[in-house]
This record gives C-alpha cells, structure tokens and sequence, in this order.
C-alpha cells in the first residue's frame, strides 16, 4: 500500500490542506477527487510539504516524496525525527524563532533559512511558507511548511 492510501496519511493530508485554505486563505493543491486522490496529489506535488505535531519536542509526521528525497530519508525514518534535527545546531535559534512567529501569526510567507539532510547535505531554503495546523475542531495539532525553493551549499 502507498503512504497516501492509509487513513492516518490521508487524514493529516486533509489536516495540511485544510489549514492552509484557512490560514492563507488559497490552496494548496487542486483540492480534485476524494480525500484519497488529494493525498496523493499532494505526495506526488513537484514542491516540499512536511510537518511536525505539537509535542516539546515535535517530532515530523508527514513528508511529502519531494521532503523525503531532498532530506534523504525514508517514510520511517521521518515519522521518528524530531523536526529541529532538520537543521544544524547553530541554526536551531532561528527556527524556534521562525516556529514561535508562525504561532504568533498563523503562518509566515517569506522564510528563508539553512537545513540539512540526513548525510549531513546542507541546502539554503527561500520563499518557504509555514502555517499553523488545526482540526475540525478549532485545536492546534502542530505546524507546516511548505517550499520549492532550494539551493544545495558547497561543503
């Protein structure tokens, strides 16, 4: 089965969208088909979605084929990595920064910052959205972003 087929993907797949509509007020995607075909179209999207829950310490629970190839990891590995080892140590200030504005505003349309993969490959993002995520009910249940923006770094 396709990560886009289960109900847990599917449902944070409407959770993402959803949210979006709401906090940018404008799709995502093409919003086409069940929530099943949304699922997929957002997985297979040309641009990096990825988000984290809302733990101390969030740990990612969805990445899209583009956010699983440009960070080197697989489906697994993702759904066990806290969202700061998405960046160095000496960059982890600025994205609570980034985190701390976007729950503050809703959501942030003109980020730009470093991220590094999981080989340790380091790629400046530009133009990255972030948004708020919520459920049905009006609760907060973690963050988003949103890029296709990227440049690899020289080592």
């Amino acid at each position: 089965m396709q990560p886009w087929q289960e109900d847990n993907w599917i449902e944070q797949s409407q959770i993402l969208l959803n949210s979006y509509r709401q906090f940018l007020d404008e799709e995502l995607i093409s919003r086409n088909g069940l929530d099943e075909d949304q699922s997929r179209a957002m997985f297979e999207a040309p641009f990096v979605v990825v988000s984290h829950g809302t733990q101390d310490d969030p740990i990612l629970n969805y990445g899209n084929e583009v956010a699983l190839n440009l960070w080197e990891m697989d489906i697994e590995t993702l759904l066990q990595t806290p969202s700061r080892m998405t960046a160095e140590p000496v960059h982890r200030d600025e994205r609570a920064r980034l985190l701390e504005r976007t729950l503050r505003d809703g959501f942030v349309d003109d980020y730009r910052g470093i991220r590094i993969a999981s080989s340790g490959r380091r790629f400046l993002i530009e133009k990255a959205i972030v948004w708020n995520l919520v459920n049905d009910a009006g609760d907060r249940v973690g963050q988003a972003a949103t890029f296709s923006d990227w440049v690899f770094l020289d080592e």
